[in-house]
């Protein structure tokens, strides 16, 4: 068969990795892909949000599946545009993305099912969220109720901040039109995890956990990311918990989707705070997450096809999905200046020597002139496994030494016997 891949990132690298090990894949294409994809991939010159142009290459190469990585053109609306062209493609449709698509569908969705998540008020006038702010308590949470990269969240510790953020986002148009409504929140304390689910309209299945570290500097200090690594499975997502998350959110989720008529299918990435009255959901992404990806399907033992097929035909409950017992650790290499501004084209160089055990899935990497360049934020995916967290992320860490770019910076607590409870 032949698969197209739409995205070209760290998470679409680890779904190219596991797409080469079923034999029934003839041939993998990446639209637009990167310099790792490239070794396993066809890379097409095609952006991801060219949902027309996608359309068009799967129609004319016989593509027998697509799957669609980012969440942009999921909220574009590619899968309701390549159903009607009777073309196969693994996400959700336009209407169910819109959880991932819009902070206020997602929270009213959320109140609306009785699903836990932290009090939260809608505003589109500066003023009033200026005005009311105070009632929330500090520190407190302001979201982009639009897409932003994972970066439209910012927690403030005080009015000042809290203003300052207001005005970047709903003023000065920080993140574009994604600003022009924002959404508030209590700041809920607890130790942050996520799980990515398999969905389709009659089951949910979660993947196994992981935790992910969204701030750039060790010990959970600035800015937001869009994630600076992750550890499967997460070191406090025991049974019991897994037994409350699946009662207070995985099954009432799936009671939401069937009475509001969501039909979807494909992957639910759910973020969680647990706190002290339990797991509550911070927010949905329509897409599996990045990098929570990488370690997750480093250790993914079913063939990911076989699980994919099983959802479009609504058979999901049919298929036991079985993971290694093994811990991953996958660590970001990223840009100096990364989140915020930052330059590319910056020559890469050590990868060859990495330890046969290491996988790298490359996120922002493109080739010039015969050399191997930065081209993103974020830059590679240093990922392992191990009988451990320490023993995986000590050999992540050991083979990170040996790459080198100008301005990388990563953090060095990835999984790192650290105490989580920030």
């Amino acid at each position: 068969m032949n698969v197209l891949v739409v995205g070209s990132g760290g998470r679409e690298h680890a779904i190219c990795y596991n797409l080469i090990k079923n034999s029934k894949v003839n041939q993998i294409y990446c639209a637009p892909g990167n310099a790792g994809i490239s070794k396993i991939a066809q890379c097409l010159n095609i952006k991801d949000s060219d949902i027309d142009n996608l359309c068009k290459f799967a129609k004319e190469n016989k593509i027998d599946l697509t799957i669609v990585g980012p969440e942009v053109p999921l909220v574009n609306g590619i899968v309701d545009k390549f159903e009607k062209e009777n073309l196969k493609i693994f996400g959700p449709n336009k209407k169910c993305a819109m959880l991932e698509g819009s902070k206020s569908f997602s929270k009213e969705f959320m109140i609306k099912n009785n699903i836990p998540t932290a009090k939260y008020k809608e505003y589109t006038d500066l003023n009033e969220a200026i005005d009311e702010i105070d009632s929330f308590g500090y520190p407190v949470v302001i979201k982009a109720d639009g897409l932003a990269a994972g970066k439209g969240v910012v927690i403030a510790k005080d009015k000042e901040e809290g203003i300052n953020a207001l005005k970047e986002m709903m003023s000065d148009k920080k993140f574009g039109s994604a600003g022009e409504k924002i959404v508030v929140e209590e700041f809920l304390k607890g130790i942050e995890t996520s799980i990515l689910a398999f969905v389709d309209n009659n089951t949910i299945v979660p993947m196994e956990s992981a935790k992910d570290h969204k701030k750039v500097y060790d010990n959970e200090e600035g800015p937001n990311t869009g994630g600076m690594g992750t550890f499967s499975p997460s070191n406090i997502y025991d049974e019991k918990l897994s037994q409350i998350v699946k009662k207070e959110v995985l099954d009432k989720t799936l009671k939401g989707f069937k009475s509001d008529k969501l039909d979807y299918k494909g992957i639910l990435f759910i973020g969680l705070m647990i706190t002290e009255d339990g797991p509550k959901v911070l927010e949905y992404n329509v897409r599996f997450g990045d990098p929570e990806t990488q370690s997750v399907l480093l250790r993914l033992e079913t063939d990911l096809i076989e699980i994919i097929e099983a959802i479009l035909e609504n058979r999901l409950d049919e298929i036991e999905i079985k993971y290694d017992k093994k811990n991953a650790v996958c660590v970001m290499l990223t840009s100096g200046g990364y989140p915020e501004s930052y330059e590319n084209g910056k020559v890469i160089t050590g990868l060859e020597n990495m330890d046969e055990d290491i996988v790298l899935f490359h996120s922002g990497t493109k080739i010039i002139d015969n050399k191997l360049v930065t081209n993103g934020g974020r830059v590679i995916g240093v990922s392992a496994k191990g009988n451990s967290l320490e023993e995986a992320s000590k050999k992540v860490y050991e083979n990170i030494e040996k790459i080198k770019f100008e301005g990388m910076h990563y953090r060095t607590d990835i999984g790192v016997g650290v105490n989580y409870d920030y």
